[in-house]
């Protein structure tokens, strides 16, 4: 069963971090299935429905190009705590598994640190390798403090001026030697409204103030000219955006080898009784237009069939079942364009094998 919890607090993230892998349930045949008693099939879709949910993370060229551009730029910022470091920021359109990438390198990092570093420190002090927030459209210099504070669980977080609930921040980060801040939704602030403008400059005084290295993540920062807001006229202070930070883009899937490999790995985390090797990657250029390459999008969707598969006694994905479901709105407002795409894909490979 799936346990709720906030990856904005630390005990949330310690749980993140420290959870094993779940277990693969065991997938049965047919006949097997019908076997099962009552109770003991619900037990059973029980734990195939949280294992779809949850089958863990696809290493993709997007996913592997990315940790290794973080681990570039975190083993290499040890400078010395009067210099600041550079910071990343993920970016690119929704549903790619930003939020996914920072999380999962961070808890990585998180979990090498203690390991060689102990629980506590040298002082006694709970060790935090990690800490993490996500932005929101309202999102003041006071609420982005308070959002730091309430991570570690600060007694003063619940009060406190702006200033004030800082220096608490930046206490936490000192006393528990946290290393990595992860800073997520950037796209929520606005520099041209005066909030955003003071979140975005304390953002650059956190990074002069922290011994540590951001990682952000937002949807579309290039197309919102993020980087390149500040770099003359009145806002010339923005400028420090573009010179500090690293971006890593994200790109969604092309219709190439790529897609049908991400196609394959998940299929072979499907626990369905009828399932057949191969019957999902058949389906690559259906899945393909339903998506349009975006690894949340598809995640869904395949979510959502085993669900019903199961539900419905299919125990199959087929593109009959698939079409019964719905999935975000982006993705069904360009299904039309990617469907035209796909015949005339499809004409030419007919063509071409003639």
């Amino acid at each position: 069963m799936t346990t709720a919890y906030s990856l904005s607090r630390k005990q949330g993230w310690r749980r993140f971090t420290d959870t094993p892998a779940r277990t693969r349930p065991e997938r049965m045949s047919p006949t097997a299935l019908t076997r099962l008693a009552p109770l003991e099939r619900a037990h059973y879709n029980d734990s195939r429905h949280d294992w779809h949910a949850n089958f863990g993370t696809i290493a993709t060229p997007q996913l592997k190009q990315v940790r290794e551009e973080l681990e570039l730029i975190v083993a290499s910022n040890r400078q010395d705590s009067d210099r600041v470091r550079g910071a990343a920021v993920i970016d690119g359109f929704p549903g790619l598994g930003k939020t996914t990438m920072a999380n999962l390198f961070a808890r990585d990092y998180d979990r090498t640190a203690r390991q060689l570093g102990g629980e506590t420190t040298e002082a006694g002090d709970e060790r935090i390798p990690v800490f993490r927030v996500g932005l929101t459209s309202n999102t003041t210099l006071r609420t982005l403090n308070k959002m730091i504070c309430e991570f570690y669980g600060h007694p003063g977080a619940a009060n406190g001026t702006a200033a004030q609930l800082a220096t608490f921040a930046l206490d936490c980060v000192l006393k528990c030697e946290t290393r990595i801040g992860i800073i997520d939704d950037v796209h929520f602030i606005n520099q041209n409204s005066k909030d955003g403008l003071a979140v975005s400059n304390h953002l650059k005084w956190l990074a002069n103030e922290l011994p540590v290295t951001f990682i952000y993540a937002g949807v579309g920062l290039t197309e919102r000219r993020f980087f390149d807001e500040g770099l003359s006229g009145e806002s010339t202070a923005l400028a420090q955006t573009a010179a500090r930070w690293t971006r890593l883009e994200v790109a969604s899937f092309d219709r190439d080898d790529s897609w049908t490999g991400l196609i394959k790995a998940i299929e072979k985390q499907l626990i369905l009784a009828k399932a057949r090797p191969g019957k999902l990657v058949a389906l690559d250029d259906y899945l393909f237009e339903r998506t349009g390459g975006h690894i949340g999008s598809l995640i869904t969707l395949v979510t959502r069939g085993c669900f019903k598969a199961i539900a419905n006694g299919t125990e199959s994905l087929s593109r009959e079942l698939l079409e019964t479901i719905r999935i975000d709105e982006a993705a069904e407002r360009s299904r039309k364009r990617r469907a035209a795409e796909t015949k005339k894909r499809v004409r030419k490979k007919e063509g071409a094998g003639r």
